[in-house]
């Protein structure tokens, strides 16, 4: 499947399209979508004994400041297929930098019409304290003991701030195709 042929979704950054790489709960794996072929890579088996809290995956055609597309961790338990694609909204956003500079995760839930069972979420501080704290110590500890990785946790921002990211991201991949 070619991503590049998804839109950044119906209406962002409120609506946007999220493509699945890892599910929430899977194996200790890091997915990638080839962005060539869109083939599903296995990119590295993680080197701790963790697994992921979220679905993870991007936003099609957006450019984050790392050089990838925007990523999302979609927060819902059930494991979502890698390759499928979910509409999302926006409650917020993990800031982090690692060994390739700032890399922001949008946290995200499903649009209403997909599933109402968490519409009264709107921004990240209405989820469990507990839940944002797993998520938190997921991302400043799953690269430990890959040797020339790092990560440094920023914080969490609410979900203006994630929809500035998303717009950001998709001005980025505009400008980078055009140029």
């Amino acid at each position: 499947m070619d991503f590049n042929q998804i839109s950044p979704g119906e209406n962002p950054p409120d609506d946007f399209n999220v493509v699945i790489e890892i599910p929430t709960e899977g194996q200790p794996i890091k997915y990638e979508v080839e962005k060539s072929t869109g083939a599903i890579m296995v990119n590295r088996l993680l080197a701790t004994s963790m697994r992921y809290p979220c679905n993870y995956g991007f936003i099609p055609n957006t450019l984050a400041e790392d050089g990838d597309p925007l990523d999302v961790m979609v927060l819902i338990r059930p494991g979502l297929m890698p390759g499928s694609i979910i509409r999302c909204r926006p409650i917020g956003y993990l800031e982090m930098t690692d060994e390739a500079g700032r890399d922001s995760k949008i946290a995200a839930l499903p649009i209403e019409e997909i599933s109402p069972l968490h519409e009264d979420i709107r921004d990240v501080q209405d989820l469990a304290t507990f839940s944002r704290r797993q998520i938190r110590h997921f991302f400043a500890h799953y690269k430990d003991l890959e040797i020339g990785k790092w990560v440094e946790v920023l914080g969490w921002h609410g979900p203006d701030d994630a929809r500035g990211e998303i717009m950001d991201s998709i001005e980025r991949f505009e400008k980078s195709e055009k140029g």
